[in-house]
């Protein structure tokens, strides 16, 4: 499913491709995890699977400072599909100590200290929740920046040391909104005030038309930094001679 076609309810859809390959995906890894920020692609790879393979475990990463919106998504999923999502979280103890020795806001003085937050907060919550699974899912798509555009639909995650895969990798925005308003699915009401990636509230801003998706993550940043260190794979594969592989097929 590498380039999908258009939605329009034939059996060669993207909507048909994606729900064949997430099933694929789920008969060869039945651990595997989808990974949800609540954002419009993570609710349509939701909704999918809540037609073709229900008992795979989404889960949520609460950093502690998601904005209201992202948090109330946890009930609307509920309401509407009858899904317990698993919220995962930080070590306290170690949040509390980044935040005494660097204070509440210092991420905005150096990319060092932004990413030391989104280790604690993000990174370490995430590879303790992927421990012991075979893959894991995401809803990146190329397009959505500049370090997503040689994304691929499956690939070796060296960093966690799993399968990855980005079943929405090759889609555009028209193609998700137009599934999403095609079967009424539920979104993260942000978006319509104009965030088109979503995260931490402290880092995460409105966009203006014409702007880069992702333009509103770290904005205070280069852009080619914009990677919270859930995805490094991405930054890698930019660099020119690193290739992540399966350790299986060396």
């Amino acid at each position: 499913m590498d380039v999908p076609t258009s939605i329009d309810g034939s059996p060669d859809s993207a909507w048909a491709a994606l729900r064949a390959e997430l099933a694929r995906i789920a008969a060869a890894h039945p651990d595997a995890l989808l990974a949800s920020s609540m954002g419009v692609e993570d609710m349509v790879l939701i909704h999918a699977l809540a037609q073709v393979a229900p008992r795979l475990e989404v889960f949520m990463l609460d950093t502690g400072r998601l904005h209201a919106e992202t948090l109330a998504m946890v009930d609307v999923l509920a309401a509407r599909y009858g899904a317990t999502l698993r919220i995962v979280r930080p070590d306290p103890e170690a949040v509390q100590a980044h935040v005494q020795a660097h204070g509440a806001y210092a991420f905005y003085d150096s990319v060092e200290l932004r990413k030391a937050c989104c280790g604690i907060r993000k990174v370490e919550p995430l590879r303790r929740t992927l421990a012991g699974r075979s893959a894991w899912i995401t809803g990146q798509r190329r397009e959505q920046s500049v370090t997503r555009s040689g994304l691929d639909v499956e690939e070796w995650d060296a960093a966690f040391g799993l399968r990855k895969f980005n079943p929405l990798a090759a889609w555009t925005s028209e193609q998700v909104w137009a599934l999403v308003r095609a079967l009424d699915i539920p979104y993260n009401p942000l978006h319509d005030r104009g965030y088109p990636s979503i995260g931490c509230e402290p880092c995460t801003r409105a966009v203006q038309p014409g702007e880069d998706p992702r333009a509103g993550r770290w904005w205070w940043e280069q852009r080619d930094s914009r990677e919270c260190g859930l995805h490094a794979g991405n930054l890698a594969g930019r660099r020119p001679g690193v290739v992540a592989r399966d350790p299986a097929l060396r």
